[in-house]
């Protein structure tokens, strides 16, 4: 093998697959980038088992071959090297190592022979759907925080639900306690209708990699799901579980809504927040006569009040609240003004804005 390619060519695609090897691994080949040069295409791939990565890449390549290196050290060298053309060649008497030369810079790096590297999952078989890298990523955005950040009995509720039915893509994340949800419509055969749960690391994975342009090609197998979009490759497991059936949660016709602007409401609910503590996390909320007043009791504070305009004439209400889980949609969220619909103080409420987003909150019994 012997290729060349620029410092910051070389650099970009390291970085974009390291990240999947972790400090602990079962497997010295798993601490190990597989390097692949073929016709004019270089290809970096990492995994773990669990998740894979790639990055392809344009290079000048004078002789095929494959070879695995140690990805962050590395990563290491090629980021301290000078903007220059590296010359990476495998060593004719050690074929599992190579030679770097970049200007007046020479080493040799020892690796494993590619033959020792895992399988990466193939897309063939699979369902395939295509959707905007930028839709995916809002809708990921929109939802994921929502999420169980631990639960040993149902570790499905740590996954967000990505769902392929009746020409829409969902996304819905849950911890049981509020739940979030955004779609968006894609063109699919109505026999491809799956659902698929990501792992948070797949989620983190995604939000991290996707970008604002270009489509997105989302590949579902029994256990797999592979992700295809721009120099990108990203594969992983699946969790396993039957997902909670958010269909007889989110329900729409809730008899008072009121409307407030989504950045008023959360400077407030900040400001309140600052007031809780871990034993008294839980904020009053109060709507009448187009005000809505927040208040917080907590030991060292005794008291935290505030207000904010709303549009609403209805009946009074009153229902606690955790702040944090009112907030988080409203970070996430860009429209000027949001709705919140309530039967009562004691029912769920319900969060939505201009768009397809959807977020059911439980109020809190003290």
């Amino acid at each position: 093998m012997k290729f060349k390619i620029h410092q910051a060519n070389l650099l970009e695609a390291l970085v974009a697959v390291q990240g999947v090897v972790g400090s602990r691994v079962t497997l010295p080949v798993l601490s190990n980038v597989l390097v692949e040069a073929e016709g004019e295409t270089l290809r970096f791939t990492t995994t773990d088992f669990t998740v894979a990565k790639r990055f392809s890449c344009k290079a000048e390549i004078e002789e095929p071959g494959a070879v695995t290196l140690p990805v962050k050290r590395l990563a290491a060298i090629v980021r301290e090297l000078s903007d220059q053309i590296v010359e990476v060649s495998t060593d004719k008497k050690r074929p599992d190592a190579v030679r770097m030369v970049c200007g007046s810079y020479r080493s040799t790096i020892a690796g494993i022979a590619a033959s020792e590297f895992p399988k990466i999952p193939s897309t063939e078989g699979g369902l395939a759907f295509t959707l905007p890298q930028a839709t995916l990523k809002e809708m990921l955005r929109k939802t994921s925080y929502a999420a169980a950040a631990d639960d040993a009995s149902r570790p499905v509720l740590t996954g967000t639900l990505l769902s392929f039915a009746d020409g829409k893509a969902t996304c819905v994340a849950t911890d049981g306690r509020r739940l979030a949800l955004v779609w968006a419509e894609v063109e699919f055969p109505p026999e491809n209708a799956r659902d698929v749960v990501l792992s948070p690391r797949t989620v983190a994975e995604l939000l991290r990699s996707l970008g604002d342009e270009g489509d997105v090609r989302a590949t579902l197998k029994e256990t797999q799901i592979v992700f295809e979009f721009g120099s990108l490759y990203f594969s992983s497991k699946l969790l396993n579980g039957t997902y909670p059936n958010y269909k007889q949660v989110v329900v729409t016709d809730r008899e008072n809504k009121i409307r407030v602007g989504r950045d008023d409401l959360l400077a407030v609910l900040r400001r309140i927040n600052v007031s809780t503590t871990p034993t008294t996390n839980a904020m009053r909320l109060t709507f009448e006569n187009n005000l809505l007043s927040i208040a917080v009791n907590a030991p060292d504070v005794e008291e935290a009040t505030d207000t904010v305009a709303i549009k609403y004439d209805g009946p009074a209400i009153t229902a606690m609240f955790n702040p944090e889980y009112m907030m988080e949609p409203l970070k996430s969220l860009s429209s000027d003004e949001i709705c919140i619909e309530l039967n009562n103080g004691t029912s769920p409420g319900l969060i939505k804005d201009d768009t397809t987003f959807l977020y059911v909150i439980m109020p809190l019994r003290i």
